[in-house]
């Protein structure tokens, strides 16, 4: 399997306070790894490092080919396209349908063809079980069928990886049920998924990787 995040002795900061140190750890290709802990204690902290939001500091930092100890600015879109996020809170764009959510996203990272930018989009939502709500609104959609557009959204670029925080938070617990579905099988058919979640049943349902968040350190389960 292919390593595609390696921290060494790694220290992550948030509004000048430490968050995580000495963090050490390798992430590998097709893992599901979920993070757990309490609120606060640096799971969305350690996940927008590696799409370069948060800076970090120490020893070695790759992710998906990036040095994120010497990212430049000019890198950062580029390192973004590589990774797929899902928010907890969706973050669609109301004014616009679903397919126009999507063909946003993909002007924005610079797709010209509008033929192949429509394939793609019919795509993703026919992998998420959208493929029939692509003219909806996102009032017209409920919280499930609104995170399944957002996983849409996030495999838009065939990422290297889907970071997912806290996916299923604001879900009851048989749509929960259904987001989880999907992301493992995303998982089973190779590419990584990094989840955080405070709901202990989910690992045990979906097995994986479990990285514990306390403080100020990560630790595996």
């Amino acid at each position: 399997m292919k390593e595609l995040i390696s921290y060494k002795h790694i220290e992550i900061c948030q509004d000048e306070q430490i968050v995580l140190k000495d963090v050490n750890l390798t992430i590998s290709s097709g893992e599901m790894v979920y993070l757990l802990g309490r609120v606060g204690s640096g799971k969305s902290s350690f996940m927008k490092t590696i799409y370069g939001e948060l800076p970090l500091e120490g020893t070695y930092a790759m992710a998906l080919d990036y040095n994120l100890l010497k990212l430049r600015r000019r890198e950062i879109p580029y390192l973004r396209r590589k990774v797929g996020v899902v928010f907890q809170d969706f973050q669609l764009l109301s004014d616009r349908n679903v397919e126009d959510n999507l063909m946003f996203v993909l002007k924005a990272t610079g797709w010209k063809d509008k033929r192949a930018m429509k394939s793609n989009i019919h795509d993703v939502l026919h992998q998420v079980g959208m493929a029939e709500k692509a003219y909806k609104m996102p009032y017209q959609l409920s919280g499930g069928e609104q995170q399944r557009v957002v996983i849409a959204r996030a495999l838009l670029n065939a990422p290297g990886l889907i970071l997912a925080d806290e996916p299923t938070g604001n879900l009851d617990p048989e749509t929960g049920k259904g987001i989880m579905d999907l992301l493992y099988s995303i998982s089973q058919a190779g590419m990584t998924v990094i989840m955080s979640t405070h709901n202990p049943a989910w690992p045990e349902q979906y097995p994986g990787r479990k990285l514990q968040f306390a403080d100020g350190k990560i630790a595996e389960v």
